[in-house]
């Protein structure tokens, strides 16, 4: 099996680049989407959370508010990095877990934000890192309604692309036009499916 690091910056096209991996078959894992699961679960993560940081993040409901928990996390470097160790640690557990439902020579693809700032590069085989520059990455992501301070708060929390750039092992420019976009995600699924080929000798 080959494990696959789906990164980029806020912005970037990382869900966009994932949906054209799933075209070709690939299984694809959202990072963001399994934390949140954790939350709607309501087990050990939640009450984990739910200790650490307070009745105050919960909605009327008695769920978390993602929202109100970005707020105190993002302003607080201390908090995000207690907030990262309880929910990454079962992530990377969540992930084996579902790794090994799948057949032996499937290409699994894990769409995650902070791969390379948080060093953790080396639980897959490759890197793939969704390109955009700052300024279209902002663009996209204040027309789908992110406050300016909001954006800004998330990019200070990631390494610039240009350094992204120097860790990848592949690159897919989402700069241009969609179909561009699909044709070098297509591109990369080619190499990627010889790839498994080749293992399986």
């Amino acid at each position: 099996m080959l494990r696959i690091a789906l990164t980029g910056n806020i912005g970037s096209g990382k869900s966009t680049v994932a949906e054209f991996f799933k075209e070709c078959g690939f299984y694809v894992f959202d990072a963001d989407r399994i934390i949140k699961g954790f939350y709607e679960e309501k087990g050990k993560v939640y009450e984990e959370v739910l200790k650490a940081f307070g009745n105050e993040i919960l909605d009327q409901g008695g769920s978390i508010n993602t929202k109100k928990l970005a707020d105190i996390v993002f302003a607080d470097r201390e908090k995000l990095l207690l907030l990262e160790r309880i929910t990454h640690s079962a992530l990377y557990e969540r992930l084996e877990e579902e790794f090994k439902k799948l057949p032996e020579h499937a290409v699994a693809v894990v769409e995650a934000s902070l791969v390379l700032e948080k060093k953790t590069q080396d639980r897959y085989d490759f890197v793939v890192l969704v390109y955009a520059p700052y300024g279209l990455c902002k663009q996209r992501v204040l027309a789908k309604g992110m406050s300016l301070e909001d954006f800004e708060r998330r990019w200070q929390k990631q390494l610039p692309p240009e350094e992204k750039l120097k860790k990848a092992h592949y690159v897919i420019d989402n700069s241009q036009s969609l179909e561009r976009t699909r044709e070098r995600v297509f591109g990369l699924c080619k190499v990627f499916r010889n790839l498994v080929l080749f293992q399986r000798g």
